[in-house]
This record gives C-alpha cells, sequence and structure tokens, in this order.
C-alpha cells in the first residue's frame, strides 16, 4: 500500500504503527485456527527446505534484504524454498503466528523478546537485522529546537505504545511530563497544525509524508541516539526448531543477511518482488526508505561494521534490558537472557560477503 496517499493516510498510520509498537494485534484463538497451517511437508518437489518468514507489515524497503534473498535466489543457493508472508493490521502476532505453526520465522524486536520471556512464549531472536531502532521525534524547522533537550515543556504527539518502549526513557532522560502529551493517532495533520509542537515516528515513512503534506523537511531526532539501544527488524523463531533444526536456522540466518548485502549493493531485484506483493509501494518510497536506512546507520552500524550484518552483542542486550529496568517497564529478576541467542551470527564481514 501507499502509506502516504492522502485518501488513506490516517488509518495506514495507526494500524502500522500500532502493530509494530506492540509487536502485532493481538486477536482471539479463533483466527488462529483459521489461519493455522503446520508444515508438516518440509521440504519441496525441487529438494529445497521449505520455509515460511513473517514480516511486520506490507512489503517495503524496510523488508529488502529478505526479498532480495527470494529475487537472487540466495535462498535457494542455501538450500531453502523462502516464502514471505506479509503482515498487516489483521495479522495475529508473531508470537502466535510462530508458537501455531503458520510460520517458522518472523519479523520482531528486542522488547519482543524480553516480552516473551516475561510470558514464557517460547520463542527466541537469532539475528538482528536493524542495529538500531529506527523510531524518531520530528519536529518543525527553525523553532530554536536543536536537541531533545530543548523539547521540554512542548506539546508531543506520542503513541500509547510508546508508554512501554521509549517514552519512559524519555521522560526520565529530558525531564519530559506526560502532561506533554497529546495523543498521536498516526495522522501528521495536528503536527502540521501547530509549528510549537513534536510527534513520534519512523525516519523511513513520516518524515517523507510530512514533506509532501506540509511542504517543509523537517527537523528529525533518531531515539537510538539518544540511549534507547533497541534492535528492530530481529529474526525470531521458536526454541523447538531452534533445538531441532539448527542447520536450518542457521541457512536462513545466512541467506538474509547476504541479501541484506545484496540489497544494500543493488535493491532493484528486491524492489520489483516488493512492488509485486505490495502494488501501491512507489519507487520514491523505496528509495527514501533505504536512503535513511543507510544515512542513520540502522543496519550497519556498531558491531555489524566488523561482525556483519544481523550481529547482536550480549551487553547490548544488557542495556537495553537495563534501560526498561531502570524505568520500571520489566523486574530485574527477569532471565531476559533466555529470549536470544548468538549462536548462529557474528560471523565477520568476510564470511557474508562471499558469494
Amino acid at each position: 500500500m501507499n502509506w502516504f496517499s492522502p485518501a488513506s493516510a490516517a488509518i495506514p498510520y495507526l494500524s502500522r504503527r500500532r502493530f509494530l509498537q506492540y509487536g502485532a494485534i493481538f486477536v482471539g484463538s479463533s483466527v488462529i485456527s483459521a489461519c493455522t497451517k503446520q508444515n508438516q511437508a518440509t521440504t519441496s518437489s525441487s529438494g529445497l527446505d521449505k520455509v515460511t518468514f513473517g514480516t511486520n507489515w506490507l512489503a517495503q524497503a524496510e523488508h529488502g534484504g529478505f526479498y532480495q534473498a527470494i529475487a537472487t535466489g540466495i535462498y535457494k543457493q542455501h538450500g531453502l524454498d523462502v516464502t514471505i508472508k506479509m503482515g498487516g493490521p489483521q495479522v495475529p502476532s508473531g508470537a502466535q503466528l510462530l508458537t501455531g505453526g503458520v510460520v517458522d520465522f518472523f519479523m520482531g524486536n528486542g522488547i519482543d523478546a524480553f516480552n516473551a520471556v516475561a510470558q514464557a512464549i517460547p520463542t527466541i531472536s537469532v539475528a538482528a537485522i536493524f542495529q538500531k531502532d529506527p523510531q524518531c521525534i520530528i519536529v518543525h524547522p527553525n523553532t530554536g529546537v536543536k536537541t531533545l533537550a530543548d523539547l521540554k515543556g512542548r506539546p508531543m504527539y506520542i503513541s500509547a505504545g510508546a508508554n512501554v518502549t521509549f517514552w519512559p526513557l524519555l521522560k526520565a532522560k529530558f525531564g519530559f511530563t506526560d502532561d506533554q502529551k497529546r495523543p498521536y493517532n498516526f495522522n501528521p495533520a495536528p503536527f502540521l497544525t501547530d509549528k510549537t509542537s513534536a510527534q513520534q515516528g519512523y525516519i523511513t515513512s513520516e518524515p517523507f509524508a510530512i514533506e509532501k503534506q506540509g511542504g517543509f523537511k523537517p527537523q528529525v531526532f533518531l531515539i537510538a541516539d539518544y540511549g534507547y539501544p533497541n534492535y528492530t527488524t530481529t529474526i525470531e523463531t521458536t526454541k523447538e526448531i531452534v533445538k531441532n533444526k539448527p542447520d536450518l536456522v542457521q541457512r536462513f540466518v545466512d541467506a538474509s543477511i547476504k541479501g541484506w548485502y545484496s540489497y544494500l549493493e543493488n535493491p532493484q531485484p528486491g524492489n520489483q518482488l516488493i512492488k509485486q506483493d505490495n502494488p501501491e509501494m512507489t519507487d520514491a518510497q523505496l528509495a527514501y526508505g533505504l536512503q535513511k536506512l543507510q544515512e542513520y546507520g540502522i543496519i550497519i552500524s556498531g558491531t555489524a561494521q566488523q561482525q556483519g550484518i544481523g550481529s547482536m552483542t550480549e551487553e547490548k542486550w544488557r542495556s537495553l534490558f537495563e534501560s526498561m529496568v531502570s524505568v520500571g517497564l520489566y523486574q530485574p529478576n527477569l532471565k531476559y537472557q533466555d529470549g536470544f541467542t548468538l549462536q548462529f551470527i557474528n560471523k565477520g564481514v568476510e564470511y557474508y560477503q562471499k558469494s
């Protein structure tokens, strides 16, 4: 879909952001029962292992490496026949899809991993494509705001989902108060009207919409650069698959990472498939999304520069957990380490860039 078409701007924003902030839209067990498809046949007629990967929204540049791995045959080179199931506003959560056997792998984030441990859901993160969370705070230009700290006391359009992710951290660090918050309905109109205000968004999408609708280039602050160390676009699977099919997990992770390297070099093959799955996606939005992913070091930064795309470290996971504990979102005795494994990653850039 084209998230920025005037006719559909508000509802897609609402659904997409709530979906991403909560990990997914939780629905009743009847929906799972209706869509569950246990993957009994694990090998295709061509001898490839069949794998289903669920994304967190409709096809977009943020999913490019996975589509690229299909388009360029990278998955097939690793013995995999991969099907991508797009997410959307009515799609169950990743945890439900994984534990229900609908998908083998799912696109999640670090907070999802902690929630899984807290709720005793047997899922686990095996790689992190995005080293930085693309969540940002957007402000009008030329209003005297130079850093996030300058927003103290100003109205800020913030979603309910932010209350269990980044908002408590911003409050603690910059002295923001809940009195500043305004309900964010994922429509930029209130922000565009009030030049003193700020709003949340994703660097790959909302600034693009604001520039088109408002006729100006907004000022953007990436929250990850202000002490929010969340991994996103993680690859999640079940602990059962990790235990019983570690070779399958390894091949899917390796091929996906190589797909991302390929996409960053030449995104056209992946973009063709993205537009086939999501015909309303535009070339302009794809180009903008990829540009911002690269500009802000979302995919390649930190340890990913040496250990390769998809890398994770125990230190960063601990930092994220401790930051969440410090603002009361988790109990300090939570065994957060059970939510991730470094078994399948951190092999070095040269390994992943081999043909």
